[in-house]
């Protein structure tokens, strides 16, 4: 069951993973359409910009990550010692090297891993976290933790939200097309004869506009509840214990939301930081389903 598992959320992630890619290649070629009239040249673009925001979160994501949500790094055991020491536990139980750790001071327990892979990782816990968890329920959090970076999920992440800020980046561009595009599109239309072909590339180009931020929003929320099924079977891997995770996750289940948590990135968080009540959006799948899961390992 666990590592049926564990496949199976691998295959849906990069089968998510391609749809989004392709999401971007259909903005481009609207975006191309609107303003250019060549559905090739957006399609170019797009790829190019989708390549440089994922260059550029990739190569700063620790730093950048930590900054946005206020965490401040631990340099040695002496200042959280039972955090340190059980990050330490989890790393060297997954074999992958030792992250930097981060504490970020808030009283609603949560915790994420962020970084490029796993020599370059980094695990961030709140105060809240620590006063709450007893030894076995913060090793199934960090262990969930470990997981991620394992898996590379902390990556796959990092290149969701850098393909969805660049759908946004060219659905923006796109959105102004009445005002650079159209006429000279009009006019290679004109010269073509117009016809069926051209009115159905204006609607589709349009839709797409309208519907690609939402469908980025919803595909980006898919990959995060599929990896965090994923990284919860991890911890039961790892620590062979999956009623400290169980715990721990009821607990972080009846927390408040975080007080000041950067919300682009909430799909990080072992648990939503932000409480949403709407589910179609949820970076996360419910924490009843979770321990279910759980429990059936």
């Amino acid at each position: 069951m666990l590592y049926q598992q564990i496949q199976s959320n691998k295959r849906r992630t990069i089968v998510l993973l391609f749809v989004f890619f392709i999401l971007v290649a259909l903005v481009g070629a609207a975006v191309g359409y609107l303003l250019l009239n060549s559905l090739e040249t957006g399609v170019v673009a797009a790829i190019v910009i989708g390549a440089i925001y994922t260059i550029i979160m990739v190569s700063n994501s620790t730093n950048v990550v930590m900054a946005m949500n206020h965490g401040h790094e631990i340099k040695n055991a002496d200042q959280y010692p039972e955090l340190w020491h059980t990050v330490e536990d989890m790393a060297m139980v997954a074999q992958v090297p030792m992250p930097r750790v981060f504490i970020i001071d808030d009283d609603s327990p949560n915790a994420f891993a962020t970084g490029n892979n796993p020599e370059h990782s980094a695990v961030a816990a709140t105060t809240g976290l620590l006063r709450i968890m007893n030894r076995s329920e913060l090793e199934g959090v960090i262990a969930h933790e470990m997981s991620h970076v394992r898996n590379y999920d902390i990556r796959i992440s990092t290149i969701a939200l850098a393909l969805a800020a660049a759908i946004t980046l060219l659905t923006n561009i796109g959105g102004n097309w009445w005002l650079w595009g159209s006429g000279d599109r009009r006019r290679n239309d004109d010269r073509n004869g117009g016809g069926g072909l051209q009115i159905l590339l204006l609607v589709f180009s349009i839709l797409m506009m309208v519907l690609a931020p939402l469908a980025a929003a919803a595909i980006q929320m898919a990959i995060s509840r599929n990896r965090e099924y994923l990284a919860d079977a991890g911890s039961a891997e790892l620590t062979r214990n999956p009623q400290g995770l169980i715990s721990a996750l009821r607990k972080l289940g009846n927390a408040q939301p975080m007080k000041d948590v950067d919300s682009s990135s909430a799909a990080l968080y072992i648990s939503n930081p932000l409480k949403n009540k709407e589910r179609l959006f949820d970076t996360h799948p419910p924490i009843e389903e979770r321990i279910d899961r759980l429990e059936k390992m």
